[in-house]
């Protein structure tokens, strides 16, 4: 297949348990962001990749193709990668488990953009509007260069100066593309030290030197990292009748 899309679920989260089975609006936050991944490809192409059989269940129950990982995954990358093991494909596109409301436009951009290319790892990335969200630990923000080559991404606020004020920032957009030939490059089960620290996994990437392309997308978009996200993404659904 030239790609499919995975996404990674995780009942153990850190920050929230049980983050994909939270229902909003009664609907299950890992539901709804397959919800949005149908608006943009074909669900045949569509695989959650988990290690709980809650979550195996609920895909099972709701006719969603589900992959079961190994418990060794640190990370969502570690995820498809063991999916990858599996299943053979050009590129896998990773849209994380929770993002309820993605826009499926920048999902068919970087889908289109990955089958132009497939030299480089691509994710994207939307501008900054407040200052609460450029100052979130919550919050993965990026710098890249001019030729949108990925220099950094960190949960504090950068790019940062003297001041310490909010001018200009970008934040990450929780997609990706990976081709195969690199994402075996990936080393599954192991943080690198920058990506151990920021608790941002393509750092890993990074630090083993694979170049990372940075792809504007729209700011749509809402990670649910903590429960009080939820309600800015009921508010969005209400908005855009999601």
């Amino acid at each position: 297949m030239k790609y499919i899309l995975i996404i990674p679920a995780r009942y153990k989260s850190s920050r929230l348990m049980g983050k994909p089975l939270i229902k909003i609006d009664g609907i299950p936050m890992l539901i709804r962001t397959v919800n949005q991944c149908k608006k943009a490809i074909d669900p045949k192409l569509i695989y959650v990749a988990t290690d709980d059989k809650r979550i195996e269940r609920l895909c099972k129950k709701e006719n969603v193709n589900v992959i079961m990982t190994s418990k060794k995954c640190l990370t969502g990358t570690d995820r498809v990668l063991d999916v990858s093991k599996k299943i053979y494909a050009k590129t896998y596109i990773n849209v994380q488990g929770d993002e309820p409301v993605i826009n499926p436009e920048d999902i068919k951009k970087i889908i289109s953009l990955s089958q132009k290319s497939n030299k480089d790892i691509l994710t994207g990335y939307c501008k900054i509007s407040t200052k609460k969200m450029y100052r979130s630990l919550n919050v993965p923000k990026v710098v890249f260069s001019k030729n949108k080559d990925l220099l950094y991404a960190s949960r504090a606020p950068i790019p940062s100066n003297k001041l310490k004020k909010f001018y200009e920032a970008n934040r990450q957009v929780c997609i990706y593309s990976f081709p195969r030939a690199i994402l075996k490059k990936f080393s599954s089960n192991k943080k690198t030290p920058l990506e151990r620290n920021e608790d941002i996994e393509y750092l890993r990437f990074l630090e083993k030197g694979i170049n990372i392309k940075c792809i504007k997308m729209s700011n749509k978009s809402i990670s649910v990292d903590v429960l009080s996200d939820i309600s800015e993404v009921k508010k969005a659904i209400k908005e855009r009748d999601l």
